[in-house]
């Protein structure tokens, strides 16, 4: 493993950043210490800072030696907030915070990307930009998105973007970047069956929304298995069923809720428009009618392949080409879709391996992202911050 040494040896410095930050964990487009604390880094460290874009995003301007002058500019971006749970670890830098936890490793994300911010402004061997992107409320909020109608690719024009998430299952000390979809579309929807409440005892005089609801969950399945091409990808899950209020009372009504997810627009088409479809013409067919309503939130996160491919390169040049593994797609969402969306560019993986956290020195807790007694490996530092060096390096020295 090729780290660069000076990043290793200021570890314990960012490792005590990043405990801070964890110590202190704000939620989306509430990330005031934070930026603060990220731009003031930056500020002492010689590079220029601009804020507020997406409300508490930051964007660091590091010219290299010719003071940005030749044109080329990359962005490299980090999530900073929090998430709303409550740690259970009792170590000394968990929260202070209730009700709030950085439970996955934003603050592992800021800290890596701020080593790196240090490590270049000293060492500006390039030419060309890089802009530092730490961006407020990825957990739900799309703060990527508000950034992007803030005019961040207008201000700070750039030929790509790159973000990099810790990511269990992976062993420790290894990456994952692929071309295409890597993360999938987030969408919501709300359905109410309505129908007309009666006496359980005489169902007749009813129009009962409850069974007409339970086959909609059942038949919501078959989009997948019998709509969908056998090599697209799609997830239906209906996670909520409100009705009722009594056991011997018919309610008027019936709620479903739940989640699509996809890698294509193609795929998510489909989908809502036979959800749509079936729930219309099921409940008409019983004498019922329906409210649906669709949210589409994030949408798919997909790597362009010649900046994949340069990652991969990266990548390989720190830790060998064998630690560098194939991206396997994963279902959950991720807002950097919307700057993938308007430049080219790789979110990509640092492994945070599959043990446990006492082997990773925290001593507690399972290694899972979203999980109460998740704690950022602060070994991965060095190698996260050496990653955001070489390619910003490396991709600005391109002719």
């Amino acid at each position: 493993m090729k780290l660069i040494e000076a990043l290793t040896q200021n570890s314990p410095d960012i490792a005590a950043l990043r405990r801070d930050i964890h110590a202190h964990p704000e939620l989306c487009f509430k990330e005031v210490r934070t930026a603060e604390l990220v731009a003031t880094k930056l500020s002492e460290w010689g590079i220029p800072v601009h804020r507020g874009l997406g409300t508490t995003g930051v964007v660091g301007i590091l010219h290299g030696r010719d003071g940005g002058t030749c044109g080329r500019a990359l962005g490299l971006r980090a999530d900073m907030d929090a998430l709303p749970m409550q740690e259970l670890n009792t170590f000394a830098h968990a929260s202070t915070h209730p009700g709030k936890m950085h439970a996955c490793g934003h603050d592992g994300h800021t800290a890596m990307l701020l080593a790196a911010a240090q490590y270049l402004s000293s060492h500006r061997d390039f030419d060309g930009t890089v802009y530092l992107i730490f961006q407020p409320a990825e957990e739900g909020g799309g703060g990527a998105r508000e950034m992007i109608k803030d005019g961040l690719f207008e201000q700070f024009p750039m030929q790509a973007v790159f973000g990099l998430h810790n990511w269990p299952g992976y062993e420790s000390g290894s990456f994952a970047a692929s071309p295409g979809p890597v993360m999938a579309s987030s969408n919501e929807f709300k359905i109410t069956v309505r129908g007309k409440g009666g006496h359980a005892a005489i169902p007749h005089n009813a129009l009962d929304p409850v069974p007409v609801a339970c086959q909609l969950v059942q038949g919501f399945q078959s989009i997948i298995s019998r709509n969908l091409k056998p090599i697209d990808a799609g997830v239906i899950s209906v996670t909520m069923i409100h009705a009722g209020e009594a056991t011997n009372v018919i309610p008027n009504s019936c709620e479903l809720q739940g989640t699509v997810r996809t890698f294509s627009f193609e795929v998510l088409d489909l989908i809502e428009q036979r959800m749509k479809d079936m729930t219309e013409q099921l409940c008409a067919a019983f004498g019922l009618s329906a409210d649906f309503d669709f949210h589409r939130n994030y949408p798919p996160t997909i790597n362009s392949a010649t900046e994949a491919g340069f990652c991969r390169q990266v990548m390989a040049e720190i830790v060998g080409p064998d630690k560098v593994q194939v991206q396997e797609p994963t279902m959950g969402a991720e807002d950097f879709s919307y700057m993938l969306q308007q430049k080219p560019g790789c979110y990509a993986f640092i492994a945070n391996g599959d043990g446990s956290h006492r082997e990773l020195g925290h001593g507690a807790g399972p290694c899972v992202l979203h999980n109460a007694s998740y704690d950022f490996n602060d070994a991965l530092l060095p190698l996260g911050a050496t990653y955001w060096v070489r390619l910003a390096q490396r991709w600005l020295s391109r002719a």
